[in-house]
């Protein structure tokens, strides 16, 4: 009958330190994700299945409105693709993210990503996990 309250004592220890470390990553975790993508805007994007990758060269982000930013800077439609070939210069694969905001017309999308395709740079969708 000892050896049970024993066993009972060093469980409730293990699943507190468990705890105890399953709250530092939470912590850890809340506190670094913002800073995987810093050169994002803050932009509802459209649901999907599939993940996006963390590795980033640029980003292009399209709000509703029609504005179009290269990283965090707003560029006009038809200074595009030479801002990109500025930030995507020397790169061994340049890749872009392209963030379009959930309502923006799919021309506004192809457009960057037939700039991509003259290019040869890669393109990843940006969506948010569904």
């Amino acid at each position: 009958m000892n050896l049970r309250g024993r066993n009972k004592v060093s469980a409730e220890f293990s699943m507190s330190s468990m705890t105890d470390i399953v709250f530092l990553l939470l912590v850890f975790f809340l506190l670094t994700s913002p800073a995987i993508t810093p050169d994002a805007l803050d932009l509802i994007l459209p649901k999907a299945k599939g993940k996006t990758s963390n590795v980033q060269k640029a980003s292009v982000s399209i709000t509703k409105d029609g504005a179009y930013y290269v990283d965090k800077e707003r560029v006009s439609e038809y200074s595009i693709e030479n801002e990109l070939k500025k930030v995507l210069a020397g790169q061994e694969e340049p890749t872009i993210i392209l963030r379009a905001e959930e309502g923006v017309p799919i021309e506004d999308a192809v457009f960057v990503m037939d700039i991509a395709n003259r290019n040869s740079f890669k393109v990843v969708l940006a969506v948010r996990p569904n």
